[in-house]
């Protein structure tokens, strides 16, 4: 059995990639950490995850087969590049290897703190990205707003025109520690838009759209978890509800982890799940083309995109641990 670790289990991502791995029929999870946290047990810090594991230090974790690495942007680089230099093949859950072009990444993020690894690693959107995935020592995990507004947008990638991306997700996606804006006082019963010009994923999301220029907007609604993109698209060419379809069959009618429904998705329908809920139609008035797709952001969004990810790396069925 393939060794792992999760590194920055005690975040919301990490706790759930534990959980999972946890109890996993192919991987042996072998360390958990965290920084302030270390010492405790993850059950006691997470007591949802019932995983009855001791959080340790990062620095405690020796060889390992493979890790998932939940720290923020520019803080996971040097861990990351650390593992590889041991051997260690890593999902990354941080911004740190998803874009291509380092002055773009230094425009949004600051200046790479791994800069001999930029670059390296392969984009984990699984459903688009797998022949890559399953050579890769190195897997940059998709942002949870890319992660649903790519898997709704790729298949239309040729007729993309004009892009609005209207993106809404629950508070847990700025992790453990609550700002003003995402204190309860300040979430609850209210809807907020932020970062309303540029936003960090907006060019994650036009780097996998081929360099189309997008509006993405996202929104803080009262939710602990889970996440809606509403993309309003104006094709290149008139387009019918029929042809819309036809091109989401034919990109997931084989995809264990995508659901394809006529009505619109709401977030419960996939939460604590790994499954991306979309719906589209076409407005007759004016030809746009409307597209609905609905995540778990810590799940799909994050840590359980990675076990997939983790799945397809090690020529596992995707579904292994996930169902």
């Amino acid at each position: 059995m393939p060794s792992v670790a999760v590194l920055g289990a005690s975040g919301y991502a990490g706790a759930i990639a534990a959980r999972l791995l946890y109890r996993h029929p192919t991987f042996d999870l072998l360390h958990v950490t965290a920084r302030a946290e270390a010492g405790q047990r993850l059950d006691d810090v997470h007591p949802r995850t019932r995983v009855p594991m001791i959080l340790e230090r990062p620095d405690a974790v020796g060889d390992v087969d493979a890790a998932i690495v939940a720290y923020p942007h520019r803080i996971s680089a040097p861990v990351v590049a650390a593992l590889r230099e041991q051997g260690t093949r890593v999902v990354d859950l941080s911004a740190d290897f998803r874009l291509t072009d380092r002055a773009i990444y230094e425009d949004y993020y600051g200046s790479h703190q791994a800069p001999e690894h930029f670059g390296e690693g392969v984009y984990g959107l699984t459903e688009h990205h797998r022949a890559e995935i399953r050579d890769a020592d190195l897997v940059a995990n998709p942002g949870c707003y890319p992660t649903a507004a790519l898997l709704a947008l790729v298949p239309f990638i040729d007729v993309l025109s004009e892009v609005v991306i209207d993106a809404k997700s629950g508070v847990s996606g700025a992790g453990r520690e609550a700002n003003a804006t995402t204190h309860f006082v300040s979430a609850d019963e209210n809807v907020t838009p932020y970062q309303v010009s540029g936003h960090r994923h907006t060019p994650e999301i036009e780097q996998q759209l081929g360099g189309k220029t997008v509006t993405f907007v996202p929104h803080l609604v009262p939710l602990a978890q889970g996440e809606l993109v509403s993309a309003y698209v104006t094709p290149s060419h008139p387009l019918s509800e029929d042809e819309a379809w036809e091109r989401l069959d034919d990109a997931y009618a084989t995809e264990p982890f995508v659901e394809l429904r006529r009505d619109p998705p709401g977030v419960l329908d996939v939460r604590d799940s790994n499954f991306c809920r979309i719906s589209a139609s076409v407005d007759p008035r004016t030809g746009r083309l409307l597209l609905f797709s609905a995540i778990d952001n810590l799940w799909k969004g994050a840590a359980s995109q990675a076990v997939q990810n983790l799945n397809a790396m090690y020529g596992r069925d995707e579904r292994e641990g996930l169902l």
